[in-house]
């Protein structure tokens, strides 16, 4: 049996102050977020803006994780294209690059991608715990796809732990060099 999962239950819970079925979702997101989190105790800032050639660098990927959490929370969920202004101010470059590219983003601490991370997914938690479930469930349309609410949860879930795994071997390879 694997010692972190001793005399713990391993249950679905539920976050607080909405709609049990949302409740689900956002209490996976967030021990999704933890164990991000867990991963980047520890980082220096050498680490922190490592990227092998044509390869991203963790601050690039956190500062990625927090972007996307928000365009798909304004944009397929709130169904706008126009950011609040404090969410603006957290995302302050591109996500992509002419190229289209992850843009760079070095330089900034690790308190500094922390803090976009919290206050992002503060935003995105506030937004879902004020949702019933029928707004959930109701299918938005955009140009090219269809999408509920549910499913960019699913989505963001699988997003942020595919690249914690990508930041774990980037870390790996920083600490090796």
């Amino acid at each position: 049996m694997r010692e972190d999962w001793d005399n713990k239950p391993l249950t679905i819970e539920v976050v607080e102050g909405c709609v049990p079925e949302i409740g689900r979702l956002l209490w996976q997101l967030e021990v999704t977020r933890e164990r991000l989190k867990e991963k980047l105790v520890g980082l220096d800032q050498a680490t922190l803006d490592f990227a092998l050639p044509n390869e991203n660098s963790i601050g690039t990927l956190l500062y990625h994780i927090a972007a996307i959490e928000m365009s798909w929370l304004y944009e397929e969920v709130v169904e706008t294209t126009v950011f609040p202004p404090e969410v603006n101010e957290l995302m302050c470059y591109d996500v992509r690059d002419d190229a289209g590219r992850l843009t760079v983003v070095n330089g900034r601490s690790l308190d500094q991608h922390l803090h976009t991370l919290d206050r992002t997914r503060h935003y995105l938690l506030t937004h879902f715990q004020q949702m019933d479930i029928a707004n959930f469930r109701r299918v938005r349309q955009m140009e090219n796809y269809s999408c509920t609410p549910e499913w960019v949860l699913h989505h963001l879930i699988q997003h942020e732990a595919e690249h914690r795994g990508q930041i774990m071997t980037i870390r790996t390879q920083a600490e090796q060099k």
